[in-house]
Parts: structure tokens; sequence; C-alpha cells
């Protein structure tokens, strides 16, 4: 039995094969992801992972059902294994909006479904970091949502000359295009054709524009000048008083292609150029008044860092720490008419907060020892017989010093600092 096409197996490492994920990494990004939103004073959220599919149809129209692990349940209802999280952010900030105080900084890490082609750095299913603020429209909040994405990057050790911020605005782009075309329908049209400028032929993308009236020189011009509006000159001076502008630079050739943004629009981006997107996003302030049917109006902003570019990032510039089986104390069972004693210390071990193994059945002791080397111990411990009754000997496997302590004391003997 095989698992499906675009998802994923993790197993702790050492890994047995290529073609699978490491556990520990996956629990490395999630750890350092929690630790720098905690820092900005976001809290974690989380939804279902099966919602109604009017949920996103109403968010992104018909058309996207097509990329959706959709079906119908057995209560007749069509739902929808979750493709993104903004969606069920808006539906819960809108339930519940008079019970926070704004703005409301919230973060998640779901997992998420999409049926479609796989590529490189994407699959059909990945964990993504969403962290957003809503409820706050000015710009402070854009400047404070990409200082947080900047310091969760270089918490993974990336530095400037690894990856680059490409701000962007909606706002200017929506002012290009209606000082050129009276046709406010065709805007979304134009604005998917910008979108897909850098992964398309030029002759592609200049008859796509031609058709709406456009031509191809004016918009690279326009990209290339990348004056930045008054809104992204207020965000740039926002980060470089935090120092972070280093990492930012305004490049028009970002629009993100979704329908919902509204302003402020990033995505980061591997400074080699290796990689999809690290990061995207931008202002929504319309989502939430569209998901909760104009009943309730609130300005948000967002983005969403997925694991499975990352990962390839992190490994690719040799970031990723080391992972390996380590356990504090591994529990040698050398007399078996010492194995009730000896079960009784490892549960006091554990109690005092100690990662300890120990030989499930008999086995030899010089097979003990090789398995609390290969568990990287920093200590063994056993029960010994001492003249008063039993003793706890703990031997740190750095130095090979022995200590020896009443069975009772075994957790003080073991625990850290100066000896």
């Amino acid at each position: 039995m095989e698992r499906l096409p675009g998802f994923r197996d993790f197993y702790p490492e050492p890994l047995p094969h290529v073609d699978v994920w490491s556990a520990d990494a996956r629990q490395y990004v999630f750890d350092t992801w929690r630790a720098v939103a905690a820092r900005y004073g976001f809290r974690e959220y989380d939804g279902p992972p099966i919602e109604p599919l009017e949920l996103y149809t109403t968010k992104s129209g018909a058309e996207i059902v097509g990329q959706l692990y959709n079906f119908t349940d057995k209560g007749g209802r069509p739902v929808s294994l979750r493709p993104e999280m903004t969606p069920t952010l808006a539906r819960m900030a809108a339930a519940h909006e008079r019970n926070y105080k704004k703005p409301v900084k919230w973060f998640a890490i779901p997992q998420l479904f999409r049926y479609e082609r796989q590529q490189k750095g994407r699959l059909r299913e990945h964990c993504q970091f969403n962290a957003d603020i809503v409820g706050e429209s000015d710009v402070a909040a854009d400047a404070e949502l990409l200082a947080l994405l900047i310091d969760t990057l270089l918490a993974f050790g990336l530095t400037a000359q690894d990856f680059v911020i490409r701000l962007s605005s909606r706002k200017a782009w929506h002012d290009f295009f209606h000082q050129r075309c009276p046709d406010s329908s065709k805007d979304y049209e134009f604005f998917q054709i910008i979108d897909k400028l850098e992964r398309e032929a030029p002759e592609e993308s200049a008859r796509k524009l031609a058709a709406l009236g456009f031509a191809y020189p004016e918009v690279e011009e326009f990209i290339k000048a990348g004056a930045p509006t008054p809104e992204l000159q207020v965000i740039l001076q926002n980060l470089a008083a935090r120092g972070l502008e280093s990492f930012v630079r305004v490049d028009y050739g970002v629009i993100r292609g979704l329908a919902y943004y509204t302003g402020v629009v990033f995505e980061a981006f591997d400074a080699r150029g290796e990689f999809r997107a690290i990061a995207g996003g931008g202002r929504y302030d319309n989502l939430v008044k569209l998901i909760s049917g104009n009943k309730v109006d609130m300005p948000a902003l967002g983005f969403g860092m997925g694991d499975v570019v990352l990962l390839e990032l992190l490994k690719a510039r040799g970031r990723l720490p080391a992972f390996a089986p380590a356990v504090a104390v591994y529990c040698l069972i050398e007399e078996e008419a010492l194995r009730a004693a000896s079960l009784g210390l490892v549960q006091r071990l554990r109690a005092a907060g100690l990662s300890v193994e120990y030989p499930l059945t008999p086995l030899k002791p010089d097979k003990q020892f090789k398995r609390a080397l290969e568990l990287k111990a920093g200590h063994t411990v056993r029960v010994d017989r001492g003249e008063t009754g039993l003793q706890v000997r703990a031997r740190n496997l750095a130095t090979r010093a022995d200590r020896v302590a009443p069975l009772e004391s075994a957790a003080a003997l073991l625990a850290p600092g100066p000896r």
C-alpha cells in the first residue's frame, strides 16, 4: 500500500529513504514559527479541516472547485478539505468580533489541501504558518506583519543574502489600470496578466495586454520605475526604524493573483531565485465583510508561509540543525531481580522532567550500553545494592565520571548545573 500522490510521510531521523520527510525538521519549523509569533504578541487559533464548500466559492468563485478535495458529506452538505486558512479566519473573526479587542493578532499552523498538479515546491498537501492582523487599517499593521515575516526567516538562520521581501501595492496597480482603461470589469483579468509576467513568455503577455488596450513597454516601465506610493513609503520608514530595511525592496512585479487583495501585497523569495515564493500575503480589507454577508466590516491583512518551500530552502542553504535520537538518561538493568526497582527509578526520573529510556526486555549489558550510545544519552543510571540499601549509580557519558546517591535522590543527582 503506497501513499497518495502529492502527500508526504514524515519519519523520525535518521531518515530511512530520500523519498520521505523529516518529522524532526517539521517540528523544528513549527516550534520556530510559534516562538517568533509569540514574541510579536500573536495568539494561536485553529479551525476545522473541513469547511462548507460555499466558504471557498464565496471568496474565490466557482472556478476554485476544480482545485479542491470536495465532496458531499453524509448529511448532504457540500464540503471541502480546506485549501487555505484565510476564509476560516474571516468566518471566525466575524462570528465573535465583539469578544476581542482590536487589533486582533492571530496565527495558525494548518494543514492545507489542494488537488492540483504537483511541481517543485508545491504538493497536494502542506502545512503553513498563517499570521493575520484584523481590525486595523493603518499601514503600521502592514509594517508589523512584514517585520514578523522577516524575523521569522531570520530565526531559521537565513540572512539578507538568502532572501528578499518584494513589496508592492494593489492600489498602485489599480490606479495604473484606471488611468488607462475605463472598464472596471477588466481589472481582475489585467491583474492576472501582471501576476504571470515572470512565468510567461513576453510575447504572450504582450498579446494579452494588447487585447485590453495596454502596451507591454509601458507596463515594463512602471515596474522598473518602482516609485513607492505614500503608504509604501511609510512602511519602508517603519522598517528602517527597526533596522530591517535591507530585507525589503519595492517591486511592482508582485501583484498577487488572488482577487481579494485590496492594498499592500508582498512576497518573500530566496535571493538566488532557485525556489518558488517562500511566503506571500497582503491586505484584504473586504474579505470579512464578504464572508459575513455584509454583517461585519473589518480591515485585515496577513501572510502565509508554507513548509514545503521553506524546508527545501533551509536544506539547500545548510540551515537545518542536525537531528538525531537523543535521551537524557538510559537506565541499565543488568540484574533482572532489580527490574521493579529500576522501573520505579525510570518513573521517578520521567516525573522529574527527564527523557529516559531502558531495555523493555532482558538484554546483555554490552548491548544495553551500545543502545545508550546510539540514543546519544547524556547519562546512564542503574540501581545497585549498597551497604544501607538500594542506591543509584549515574555515569556521565561525556566525562565517564560516576556519582552515587540513594534511590530517592536520583532526580537531584541528574539535575543540570555544576557538580
